[in-house]
């Protein structure tokens, strides 16, 4: 188990004091240079040769191509992975400073700073270590997130709830900060892969907030012949009677009828078609800690399906 402070999301340095203390002088940034300390700022432009630059004020900042990101180099990584930074935070260390032109030149890296924050976290962290990350871009097998200055994993559509869904953004949205849960740490392969799901609560847990008799709002996620299947929380879902109109990712108001745990079923009746919204809500986590060694999702009661998680 590891404590992630020092290798944070990108986007996440820029607000420290000690980051927006460095940004200010060329001393600030000769200090950060000797400490080896990593900061962050916008890239204000990529040039033909793929070299991302930044203005500082004082001094312009200059990262070459093959220090923008790691495998770049290699030819392992695509040339999205420079054109993308523009206009947005990116992390780096100085590993150089021209005094003698005209405006100062501050050159910088990035891949040193991924290399560091990849050594880190491929010794320190286990399978069930709980870590933040941020959503950077979204694909229909999964959504990718920056574990710690701009490093990517991936959670895969199936691990990022119970509840099925069409396409990672029914669930999350780029730009977004959450929680993960560490799979597995390949160290020959250098990946870490991630899982979401065993965050958002038991099947217990989630239908405590809930009762019969009640109206709620939820999600249509998907329309079988023998009923719809309506989501109310991420890692929970009913079912109720088909209904003319009802498509996959339509909102609803539903009455619950009733919560049956010994068969893990809501029973639910659709009451009205509500509209439509663009952001899906942010996820509530149920686990507190920084550690998670197993998830049992079914309750222990219960007669049906069995679906628990082993972090070993």
């Amino acid at each position: 188990m590891m404590k992630t402070d020092d290798f944070l999301p990108e986007g996440s340095y820029g607000t420290l004091p000690s980051v927006r203390q460095a940004l200010h002088s060329l001393e600030g940034l000769r200090r950060a240079q000797d400490e080896g300390r990593i900061l962050e700022a916008p890239a204000l432009r990529c040039t033909a040769a793929h070299d991302l630059l930044f203005d500082f004020g004082f001094a312009r900042g200059v990262m070459p191509r093959a220090c923008c990101a790691l495998g770049i180099a290699e030819g392992q990584v695509r040339e999205i992975a420079v054109l993308s930074r523009v206009g947005k935070p990116t992390c780096f260390v100085v590993t150089d400073i021209d005094e003698e032109s005209e405006p100062p030149t501050v050159w910088l890296s990035r891949t040193a700073v991924q290399l560091r924050a990849q050594e880190a976290l491929l010794s320190s962290l286990s399978p069930g270590d709980i870590i933040p990350a941020a959503v950077t871009h979204l694909e229909p097998f999964g959504a990718f997130v920056d574990i710690g200055c701009g490093l990517p994993s991936l959670i895969g559509i199936e691990n990022l709830s119970v509840s099925r869904i069409y396409h990672p953004s029914d669930r999350l949205t780029v730009g977004q900060s959450i929680r993960a849960a560490v799979r597995s740490v390949d160290v020959e392969n250098r990946r870490i892969t991630l899982t979401h799901r065993e965050l958002l609560g038991t099947w217990e847990e989630n239908a405590a907030l809930f009762a019969a008799g009640e109206t709620v709002r939820g999600i249509v996620r998907s329309v079988e012949p023998y009923g719809v299947f309506i989501e109310l929380a991420p890692n929970l879902s009913g079912l109720a009677e088909n209904r003319e109109g009802l498509t996959p990712g339509t909102p609803v108001s539903v009455y619950i009828k009733s919560i049956l745990p010994q068969r893990m079923k809501i029973k639910l009746s659709v009451i009205d078609i509500l509209p439509h919204t663009d952001t899906p809500e942010p996820p509530r986590y149920f686990v507190s800690g920084d550690h998670i060694d197993r998830w049992v999702y079914t309750p222990a009661d219960c007669d049906r399906k069995y679906i628990a998680t082993e972090f070993l």
